[in-house]
This record gives structure tokens, C-alpha cells and sequence, in this order.
């Protein structure tokens, strides 16, 4: 029998799609895993209601806990609905390294997210950037160009 832990570690290594340097637990978006009955129940949180990315990550998921030898299935929950803020510290580190530069802000409970009025290059680390345009390659990512260095970079939006 596959332990509740071994099986939280080798789903939580699937990549997310869009970001492939990520994984869903770097993302916050794997919430857990329980059982009913014979049963082990995946439990994921999309970072927005109609990502596309979910439904890869859903097969990944099932193809990780055949691998283990495990009967299960995904469940995605919309509420409480995922925020940047369920990203580890690892995952922003690794977005930064891989050339997006993290989300800043964090939400307050029931508040507003607060967000920087710039951003740090994560190809140079100069704060003199600008936004391009509040919509990038993905829904959430918008495109920001350094000023300094010139290249462009994606940033993951907080939410």
C-alpha cells in the first residue's frame, strides 16, 4: 500500500503545462489527497476557472497513480478559489530563474491584493521596467520589458 505522503510527493512533482518549470505543488495547485473507500481522491485547485492547463494536469495526475499502482481519480474544487499566494517560495524562485518574474503582491484576507508599482528584471535585476501589456502568453501572465537590459519577460500576476 502506497502511503497518503508518497502519494502527495509523486503527484505534486506533475508540471504544469504552461510553465513547465513548475510543478502543481510549487503552483499550490494540488490542495490534497484523501481516500473513500478503496479509493484516493486528488484534489486541485485551477489557478483560474477555465485554465486549459487543467485538464492535462488531471491526466498527469491519473497517469502518476497508475503508475504507483494506486485506483483514484482528480476532483477540481473552485472554492476557496487558488491565489498567487499558495505558490511556494521554491516556485517563485524557479519562475525568476526560468525568466518570469514572480508575483509581488499578497491578498490581504478579504482585501484587496497589493501590488508593487514595479518590477525586479528577473534577467538583470533592475527595477526600471515597464508593463507591455496586461495580457502575455497565458491569461495569467502579462508582459513587462526592461528598461536596463531591454529584453521583454513575462510576469505571473498576483491574484
Amino acid at each position: 500500500m502506497v502511503s497518503d505522503a508518497a502519494i502527495l510527493d509523486a503527484v505534486g512533482e506533475v508540471a504544469d503545462p504552461e510553465v513547465p518549470v513548475l510543478t502543481i505543488a510549487d503552483l499550490g495547485v494540488l490542495r490534497g489527497v484523501r481516500h473513500e473507500g478503496d479509493e484516493v481522491v486528488v484534489t486541485i485547485t485551477p489557478t483560474y476557472s477555465g485554465c486549459p492547463a487543467m485538464d492535462l494536469i488531471r491526466h498527469e495526475v491519473e497517469l502518476t497513480l497508475n503508475h504507483l499502482g494506486v485506483e483514484g481519480h482528480v476532483e477540481t474544487v473552485l472554492s476557496p478559489a487558488w491565489t498567487t499566494d499558495w505558490m511556494s517560495e521554491a516556485g517563485k524562485s524557479k519562475l525568476t530563474e526560468y525568466g518570469i518574474a514572480p508575483p509581488t503582491g499578497t491578498r490581504a484576507v478579504g482585501g484587496p491584493v497589493m501590488l508593487s508599482l514595479t518590477l525586479r528584471c528577473p534577467l538583470c535585476g533592475s527595477p526600471d521596467t515597464s508593463e507591455l501589456s496586461r495580457f502575455g502568453s497565458t491569461s495569467c501572465k502579462s508582459l513587462w520589458r526592461c528598461n536596463s537590459c531591454r529584453e521583454p519577460f513575462d510576469h505571473f500576476k498576483s491574484i
